[in-house]
């Protein structure tokens, strides 16, 4: 049975996006990019809202020939990986290994953890927001960059309230630091 992961890379006061929509900041550096690529080896399926998606779509045409190993090595495990993406507004989708869906159903996200031998991700805030409040996330890794953007984007949503066990943490040589919580129900 696979398990549902929420990952995110996160300011110090907890927005994946300032309030213009930039995540610049959040930019990871070579370590840290490594240790992302480690986690998303473990998940076979990605389920994205619109915005979430149309940032990620991005890697499946991106040119990384010349790039660093660590980036063509993220860009080969996410070409391979299914995606699901949930959107009432978008027309269709543009990558292999991907299919739309119109609307979020925590009973069908159920079933494919259930189905699944590998662990699955909620990506994009919003998304995820829908899976905390269904009480279907079970593991929760973020990254917390030591940047303060003052508004924007919250990683975590507002409204819930989950009991979580810290399963691990690590400390970058940039100051990132990576917590990974479980649900401790």
């Amino acid at each position: 049975m696979g398990r549902l992961v929420y990952s995110a890379i996160c300011s110090l006061d907890g927005y994946v996006a300032d309030e213009k929509g930039n995540f610049d900041w959040a930019a990871p550096d070579q370590e840290v990019h490594a240790f992302v690529n480690d986690l998303e080896r473990g998940i076979d399926t990605h389920l994205y809202g619109r915005r979430m998606y149309e940032v990620m779509r991005e890697w499946q045409t991106m040119d990384v020939a010349e790039a660093p190993p660590f980036v063509q090595e993220y860009a080969d495990i996410w070409r391979s990986a299914d995606k699901v993406v949930y959107s009432r507004s978008l027309e269709e989708v543009s990558t292999p290994h991907t299919r739309l869906e119109r609307n979020f159903d925590s009973a069908g996200v159920e079933r494919m953890k259930a189905e699944s031998q590998a662990d699955l991700s909620v990506g994009g805030a919003a998304l995820a927001a829908e899976a905390f409040r269904a009480g279907i996330v079970d593991d929760i890794h973020l990254f917390v960059v030591p940047h303060i953007v003052g508004g924007g984007t919250r990683a975590l949503p507002n409204g819930v309230r989950r009991p979580l066990r810290l399963e691990g943490e690590r400390r970058f040589a940039n100051g990132t630091v990576h917590l990974h919580y479980r649900d401790a129900e």
